[in-house]
C-alpha cells in the first residue's frame, strides 16, 4: 500500500467517526417521529395547509351529544307522541331504511293522492300503473270499464286537500307500510252519454276523507311508493 491509500483510509474512519458522533445510533427503542396531522386530530386543532383525503379518516360516532342529535322523544315530534304504536312502527322503519323521512313522504304522498284521483277520473290508466299495485290497478280498472261500457264520463276537480296525517306504520319483512288519512274538498260528478248526471254534483263541494296505505321494498333501490289499500271515513 502505498502512502495515498493510506491517508485516504485514515481520511474515511475520521469522517465515519465523526457522522455517527453527530447522528447517533439507532438502538430499536427510539420514539416515533411526531405526527402534527395526528395531534391536530386528538386535540381538535385545525391546518390550514392541510388538505383532508377522502377516505383518510373514518367517521365516528360522537362521544357527548351533539346540537345535530334529536332526542329520541323528539324524532316524530309533530307526527305522533312516543310510546304510541305509530311511533314504534315509524322506528321499525327508519331503522332498516336511514334514509327514510316521514314529513318527506308526507309531502309527496299528497302529490300522488291528487294525482291517482284524477287520473282514475280521467281514466288514465298509464299513470295508475306507475302508481298503484297490481291489486289495486285492477280494482280501479275494473271501475274505469264499467264507466267506459255505460259511456260515462267523471269530472273531478280539487278545492283543497285539508290535512295528510299518518295513522299506521308498519315494517314487515322487506315492506315498510304507511297508512296516511287525507282530508279534501273536492267537486265530483259522472254524466252519462248525454251528458245528464248520474252521480255527485258539478256545482257542490264535498268533504271527503280517506284513508290510504302505501308500501315499498326498503331493499329496493327504487324510492318510490305505490298504493297498496284504499278506504274511506266519515
Amino acid at each position: 500500500m502505498d502512502i495515498y491509500t493510506i491517508i485516504f483510509l485514515a481520511l474515511a474512519v475520521f469522517i465515519f467517526l465523526r457522522l455517527r458522533n453527530v447522528l447517533g445510533q439507532r438502538t430499536g427503542n427510539e420514539r416515533p417521529p411526531f405526527d402534527r396531522a395526528a395531534r391536530n386530530v386528538l386535540h381538535g386543532a385545525q391546518d390550514n395547509n392541510v388538505v383532508p383525503i377522502p377516505g383518510a379518516v373514518i367517521d365516528q360516532a360522537p362521544l357527548a351529544p351533539t346540537a345535530d342529535v334529536v332526542p329520541p322523544t323528539d324524532r316524530w315530534k309533530g307526527l305522533t307522541e312516543p310510546g304510541t304504536p305509530l311511533a314504534q312502527g315509524l322506528d321499525a322503519i327508519a331503522a332498516q331504511d336511514s334514509s327514510f323521512d316521514p314529513r318527506h313522504f308526507l309531502s309527496g304522498a299528497k302529490s300522488a293522492y291528487e294525482m291517482i284521483v284524477l287520473a282514475f277520473a280521467n281514466g288514465d290508466r298509464r299513470a295508475l300503473k306507475d302508481l298503484l299495485s297490481s291489486e289495486v290497478y285492477e280494482s280501479f280498472e275494473a271501475v274505469i270499464k264499467d264507466r267506459e261500457k255505460h259511456e260515462q264520463k267523471t269530472e273531478t276537480r280539487f278545492v283543497s286537500i285539508d290535512k295528510a296525517e299518518l295513522v299506521g306504520a308498519e315494517a314487515r319483512d322487506r315492506a315498510a307500510q304507511l297508512t296516511v288519512r287525507f282530508v279534501s274538498q273536492m267537486i265530483t260528478a259522472t254524466r252519462d252519454k248525454a251528458g245528464t248526471v248520474v252521480d255527485g254534483s258539478p256545482e257542490t263541494v264535498a268533504d271527503i276523507t280517506d284513508v290510504w296505505t302505501f308500501a315499498r321494498d326498503i331493499t329496493s333501490r327504487d324510492p318510490n311508493w305505490k298504493l297498496v289499500g284504499t278506504g274511506s271515513a266519515q
